[in-house]
């Protein structure tokens, strides 16, 4: 391998000594629609001992989206699930799936964002966890909907080679409606990773903004940060430097009822404005669609065991229709500030 020394002695290497890593996620499956219909998807999945899904979906008139798994329309099924923090429902020996997106009946053309992780073990019941964000109406004056769902497939025979999207209300998924099925097995060795690193970036003194810079432009974003705090900080996000009133969420703090922001100028997330804080941010990044993030973060408060640490679930959307995200700024507004060693990574994929 052609090694080269830059600035700082850091070690370079050409694209063409790229060598094998193990344990990325990597694309199994993708389905798009190419016309309208009431299913999506994504066989032949390879065995991986995790996996990871990404659903896109667009709608004309009532979507109520399922997870079903290796075709099973069997009563096989069961699920707990939230809507919007209004208390608990479950569904028990169902045939519909194992997960439930937000029921999508407001205008046609609005958008559903989820992420599910899956754990695929051959003779164990297959277990989900699923967040979903919901457009519900065009414009930051229309705060998003969501919805949590854990679930589960007690078939014990076999690992998970298909996921079915299917529809039950009575609209349909739009052409360009998708779901791209990622593996994870601690023995994989590959050069595909799914995630490509678009930015990295740490303050080196204390500052009351984290840019990414401007990175690649990718259909399918995934954040992770972690803030050092000097004083009480907030945390709050702003895409492109955006700083019109372009911004709308709905969040739940610790378990809370949810709250509706509307008309905003930033996107707030902080569990709570002391103690360090930890988070994960996933969006859909399409140009000519408002952009859905599903935002999680927890905040130590204090230190020790004796004081619980504090969570906040957010999903929003950036009302822009005409770019997608470029830079991803992390601003507070409080009286304190973010201390050096506070950092971000953005990944992404199309």
């Amino acid at each position: 391998m052609a090694i080269t020394y830059h600035a700082g002695r850091r070690i370079q290497g050409t694209s063409t000594d790229a060598v094998s890593i193990s344990g990325g996620w990597k694309e199994l499956g993708r389905t798009t629609l190419g016309s309208n219909g009431d299913a999506i998807d994504v066989s032949s999945l390879a065995d991986k001992r995790y996996l990871m899904y990404l659903y896109n979906g667009i709608q004309s008139g009532d979507v109520n989206s399922w997870t079903r798994l290796n075709g099973d329309t069997g009563a096989n099924y069961a699920l707990r699930y939230n809507s919007d923090g209004t208390g608990e429902s479950v569904a028990l020996n169902t045939s519909n799936g194992c997960a439930l997106n937000y029921s999508a009946s407001s205008t046609s053309g609005s958008q559903q964002f989820a992420v599910s992780n899956l754990s695929n073990i051959s003779n164990k019941e297959k277990l989900i966890m699923t967040w979903n964000c919901q457009q519900q109406g065009a414009g930051a004056g229309n705060a998003p909907k969501r919805r949590e769902t854990v679930g589960k497939h007690v078939q014990t025979s076999n690992p998970i080679s298909a996921v079915n999207l299917h529809n039950t209300g009575g609209g349909d998924f739009v052409s360009g409606s998708e779901v791209v099925v990622l593996g994870w097995d601690e023995d994989d060795t590959h050069t595909t990773n799914f995630w490509e690193e678009l930015a990295s970036v740490e303050l080196g003194t204390t500052a009351d903004e984290l840019s990414s810079g401007t990175f690649t432009a990718k259909k399918y974003l995934m954040v992770q940060y972690y803030v050092k705090k000097t004083g009480t900080a907030n945390t709050r996000w702003r895409f492109n430097n955006d700083t019109g009133s372009n911004y709308a969420a709905r969040q739940s703090g610790n378990g809370g009822a949810d709250g509706t922001l509307t008309a905003q100028t930033s996107i707030y997330t902080h569990a709570d404005t002391s103690g360090n804080a930890f988070g994960t941010i996933f969006i859909v990044n399409n140009s000519a669609n408002e952009k859905l993030g599903i935002f999680n973060e927890v905040s130590g408060v204090s230190s020790g065991a004796g004081t619980a640490p504090a969570r906040r679930e957010v999903v929003a959307k950036w009302s822009n229709t005409s770019s997608q995200i470029t830079e991803i700024d992390l601003l507070n507004t409080d009286s304190g500030g973010f201390a050096s060693g506070t950092i971000m990574k953005v990944w992404g994929s199309n």
